[in-house]
């Protein structure tokens, strides 16, 4: 009965241990997951493309966003890297209207991309 109670106790001592393990290593998973990928452009050149926290914005980017696109609300970023050249993307919205804006690595801008036109089904 002794060694019954022993292995039972030993089991269930593993399963917690086992259990409290995937939990911590899901939780560094989720917190370290950052969106990459690699796009290739017209020109063949490749493009590195990293999305960015709207919270991690530089200053100079949500000031000009204020400024020049009032009522406009920041919708997501990416930080792009083509031909050692690094840009911030900036996407924002007003109801149904949305921009893309680039930046350079200073936060300057540099231009506004075209829209795409949706394609007639």
């Amino acid at each position: 009965m002794k060694k019954t109670l022993f292995v039972f106790v030993f089991v269930i001592a593993a399963l917690v241990v086992n259990a409290q393990v995937k939990d911590t290593t899901s939780t560094q998973k989720k917190s370290t997951t950052t969106t990459k990928s690699t796009v290739t452009t017209g020109t063949n050149e490749k493009a590195i493309r990293t999305a960015v926290k709207v919270t991690e914005l530089q200053k100079a980017i949500t000031d000009n966003v204020a400024k020049d696109y009032v009522g406009f609300t920041i919708k997501e970023a990416a930080s792009v890297t083509a031909n050692n050249v690094v840009t911030c993307e900036v996407v924002i919205v007003k109801g149904t209207a949305t921009e893309t804006l680039v930046y350079d690595k200073d936060g300057k801008f540099v231009k506004k991309m075209p829209q795409m036109k949706p394609t007639p089904k």
